[in-house]
C-alpha cells in the first residue's frame, strides 16, 4: 500500500517538474514555474522518506530521525551559501551542485554493487556506467568551479594526443564494463578492484575532459555539466529502483543537453567539440598576439550623456561586466530616465553574455527593467545599424568583430552582437584588457567607439546625474 502511495505520488511530483520546466521558459511564468518545481521536490521528498521509513522493510523511528538530521545539515549549508552568494558567484556555486549530484551517484554505484538482482548482468551495467557518469560529473564539475572562480587558469590545457586519451578512457570503459558483467560473482575483489579502476578511470576523465575546454566556452560547460548530473541522477535511480529519480533525471539530462546544442549553435561551436573536451580543436583561445590596432579613443561621463541626449535610439549590450560591477540597478534607472525623454531604448543579449545561461537576463528581471524592451541577439542584430547609441557594458567576447571578421581569430565564426553597425558606439569597461575568451577586440579602436573607464555602476551613476 505503502509502495503504491509513493509511486501515484512520483507520477504527481513529476508532473510537477514538467510543468516548472515549462513555466521556466518565459519570464512571464518563471515565478509560477520555481513554485511547481518546489512543490514536486516537496512531495518526492516527503513520500521517499515515508517510503523509507514506514513502508516496507522501512528503517522506522531511528532511520527517520537519521534522515532528519542529515536533511536539516544539508539544509542549514544550503541555506547559507545561498544567501552569501552573489549573482556573478552564481554560475560557480552550479558546478559545485552538480559536483555534489555526480559524488551521490558514484556512492549509490558502489552501495548497489553490494545487493544481488534478479537480473545481474543489466544490474553490473547499471553500477557501472552510474558510476563512471557520476566520477566524470564529478571532478568535471569541480575544474568548472575552479575555473569560474579563477582559482585556476581558464586557458585551455593542451596535452599531447589529448583527443585520442580521452577516446581511449572510454574505449577502456566499455571493455572493463564487459569483464565486469562476466566475472562471476565469487571473485568480490576482482569485481571491486574493476569498480576501483573504472571510479579512477572516470575522475581523471571528467578532470580533462573540462580543463581541456577554453574559458570562451565556460557557459557551454555549466549546460553541459548540468546534463551530465541528470544523467547521473536517472542512472541512480534505476540502481535504487526510483521512478522519480529516473524521471527527473531524463528532464534534466535531456534539457541541458539541449540547452547546450542551443548555445554551441550561437557560438559557432561544434557540440561534439565541446562535450568531447575539445575534441577536434587543436588550438586554444590564446590572444591573438601583437597586431597593432591603433589607438582607442576615451569618453567621459559628460560626453556619454551628451551623446544619449541626442539621440533617438539606444541599445545596451550587457556582459559579465556588469553583473561583476552590480551595474543592474543604475542601469534600469538609467534606461527609465532615458524612456522618460522619448528615446528608444532595448537591449541586446547573447546566448552566452555572462558565466552562465540567462545570466544577463536574471540581473536584468532583478532589476525591474520591462521584459518586453530585453530582446535576444537574432531579434536585435538587424536593427544595430540604425541604431543612435549602443553602450556595451562589461561585455567584451560577446560584441567583437574579429568572430565575423578575422577567419584567423580563436573566436572565428562564432556569432556576436554587430555593435559597431552603430552610429557610436560607448564602451564601458575597467581597462584594454582581453575578455574571458583571452581574444583581443578591434571594437576598442574602431572611430565609431568610445571607451569609458572605471567601474560600471559609478559611471553609469555619473551618466545619471549629468543627464
Amino acid at each position: 500500500m505503502s509502495a503504491t502511495l509513493a509511486q501515484g505520488a512520483y507520477i504527481v511530483a513529476g508532473l510537477l517538474f514538467i510543468l516548472a520546466l515549462a513555466g521556466l521558459s518565459r519570464h512571464e511564468s518563471a515565478r509560477a514555474g520555481v513554485r511547481f518545481g518546489v512543490a514536486g521536490m516537496a512531495v518526492a521528498l516527503v513520500f521517499t522518506v515515508f517510503l523509507a521509513t514506514a513502508g516496507e522493510g522501512g528503517s522506522g523511528w531511528l532511520g527517520l530521525l537519521l534522515i532528519v538530521v542529515a536533511m536539516a545539515a544539508g539544509a542549514v549549508i544550503g541555506l547559507d551559501r545561498a544567501r552569501k552568494v552573489e549573482m556573478t558567484g552564481m554560475p560557480e556555486l552550479i558546478a559545485m551542485l552538480h559536483s555534489f549530484v555526480g559524488l551521490a551517484a558514484v556512492l549509490v554505484g558502489w552501495n548497489s554493487s553490494y545487493e544481488e538482482s534478479p537480473y545481474p548482468a543489466i544490474h553490473d551495467v547499471e553500477v557501472f556506467v552510474g558510476v563512471f557518469i557520476g566520477a566524470v560529473t564529478f571532478t568535471g564539475s569541480i575544474v568548472a568551479f575552479l575555473k569560474l572562480s579563477a582559482r585556476i587558469a581558464s586557458k585551455p590545457l593542451t596535452l599531447p594526443f589529448r583527443n585520442q586519451l580521452n577516446l581511449a578512457a572510454i574505449a577502456v570503459f566499455v571493455v572493463l564494463t564487459v569483464v565486469y558483467v562476466v566475472l562471476p560473482e565469487e571473485s568480490v575483489f576482482g569485481r571491486h578492484l574493476l569498480l576501483g579502476v573504472v571510479t579512477v578511470l572516470a575522475l581523471a576523465l571528467g578532470w580533462h575532459l573540462v580543463a581541456s575546454i577554453g574559458g570562451g566556452d565556460m557557459p557551454v560547460v555549466v549546460s553541459m555539466l548540468n546534463s551530465y548530473s541528470g544523467w547521473a541522477a536517472a542512472a541512480a535511480g534505476f540502481l535504487l529502483g526510483n521512478d522519480l529519480l529516473i524521471i527527473t533525471g531524463a528532464l534534466v539530462g535531456s534539457s541541458g543537453a539541449y540547452l547546450s546544442y542551443i548555445m554551441c549553435r550561437a557560438m559557432n561551436r561544434s557540440f561534439v567539440s565541446v562535450i568531447a573536451g575539445g575534441f577536434g580543436v587543436e588550438s586554444g583561445t590564446a590572444a591573438s598576439g601583437d597586431e597593432d590596432y591603433g589607438e582607442h579613443r576615451e569618453v567621459g561621463a559628460e560626453g556619454a550623456a551628451a551623446l544619449l541626449s541626442g539621440a533617438k535610439s539606444v541599445v545596451i549590450t550587457p556582459g559579465y561586466g556588469m553583473a561583476v560591477a552590480q551595474a543592474q540597478y543604475p542601469v534600469a534607472s538609467l534606461t527609465k530616465a532615458l524612456r522618460d525623454k522619448g528615446v528608444d531604448v532595448r537591449f541586446g543579449i547573447h546566448p552566452v553574455a555572462g558565466r552562465l545561461p540567462g545570466h544577463m537576463n536574471v540581473l536584468l528581471a532583478e532589476a525591474k527593467v520591462p521584459y518586453d524592451i530585453v530582446l535576444e541577439m537574432d531579434e536585435i542584430n538587424d536593427d544595430l545599424a540604425d541604431t543612435d547609441v549602443v553602450l556595451v557594458i562589461g561585455a567584451n567576447d560577446t560584441v567583437n568583430p574579429a568572430a565575423a571578421e578575422d577567419p584567423n581569430s580563436p573566436i572565428a565564426g562564432m556569432p556576436v552582437l554587430r555593435v559597431w553597425e552603430a552610429a557610436d558606439v560607448v564602451v564601458f569597461k575597467r581597462s584594454m584588457a582581453t575578455g574571458y575568451a583571452g581574444v583581443q577586440n578591434p571594437l576598442f579602436f574602431r572611430e565609431n567607439t568610445q571607451m569609458l573607464f572605471g567601474d560600471a555602476k559609478e559611471r553609469v551613476e555619473d551618466i545619471l546625474r549629468a543627464l
